[in-house]
């Protein structure tokens, strides 16, 4: 996989960065990203567990509150290891003109890639439902009726999202906020710094750095479940590939915000009409 001149994968270090060993590139300290790493998958997974006990209601505002410290918290962390190489973070951004064409573009890109992707997405989730089906011997239904007759997986995976999606004037305004705020930094962390960085370690390999990325932003999701982490891994690899395409994140952070705060809302109206 060729990367553009201009991506972020291709970003030129300041003159006076240290200098890098056999993995060329390298943009952090490994026990940085290491930790980083771990740090994202032991809190996805103590996320899941606390979703899965019963509880009373959900303070969706604090929840928010809270889910932006830790993004603020990751992006920290990153601009901490980037630091220490002497690289500005700015230079995950890749090549991002600022006139309003090239702004409109970006724009176009992500409807484009937001809608192409649902598409994908759909596609494995019904070959996903097909293969269970098939492995536990049921009768595989309708790629409709799976839309709209989720097992008790995908069903207890809805129940949490409900409690996650806003309900009235406030909690729009909350949610809005935080999928912005989340499409921009998880960008960062994802395809900026973890996607260049994995690149690194495989000398290059734009294929490896979409891949292990793409695989730990699956395993950053496991509070919506084993199939839609894999969902999630699947997306993350296509934002992997338009970061690529694009050489910058905008495109990105663009329809990764626009997908949340749609899911949210979609959820959202779902619930004010009974159908979850």
């Amino acid at each position: 996989m060729q990367t553009p001149e201009n991506s972020p994968m291709n970003t030129p270090f300041p003159d006076d960065a240290e200098e890098l060993t056999p993995k060329q590139h390298s943009i952090a300290p490994a026990w940085h990203t290491i930790v980083l790493v771990i740090g994202i998958l032991a809190f996805s997974f103590h996320g899941a567990a606390h979703f899965a006990l019963p509880h009373g209601p959900v303070n969706r505002l604090e929840t928010y509150e809270s889910t932006a410290a830790m993004e603020l918290l990751l992006f920290g962390w990153v601009g901490l290891g980037l630091y220490l190489r002497r690289i500005p973070i700015r230079s995950l951004l890749g090549f991002i003109p600022g006139d309003a064409r090239s702004i409109a573009t970006d724009l176009g890109i992500a409807i484009v890639f937001w809608i192409g992707s649902l598409a994908i997405l759909g596609t494995v989730g019904i070959l996903w439902t097909s293969v269970e089906a098939a492995l536990t011997h049921r009768q595989p239904l309708h790629p409709v009726a799976q839309t709209f007759a989720p097992d008790p997986t995908q069903q207890q995976t809805l129940r949490t999202l409900e409690q996650l999606a806003p309900s009235n004037g406030e909690e729009i305004a909350g949610w809005i906020v935080l999928c912005i705020l989340v499409g921009v930094l998880e960008e960062i962390v994802f395809r900026g710094y973890l996607q260049i960085q994995f690149m690194a370690w495989a000398r290059g390999n734009a294929a490896a750095g979409v891949v292990f990325s793409a695989l730990v932003f699956g395993g950053a999701h496991a509070y919506q479940g084993l199939r839609n982490m894999v969902l999630l891994a699947v997306f993350g690899a296509l934002f992997g590939v338009l970061a690529l395409y694009r050489g910058s994140l905008r495109a990105g952070m663009f329809a990764h915000s626009w997908q949340d705060i749609v899911a949210g809302l979609v959820l959202m109206l779902l619930k004010s009409y009974h159908f979850i």
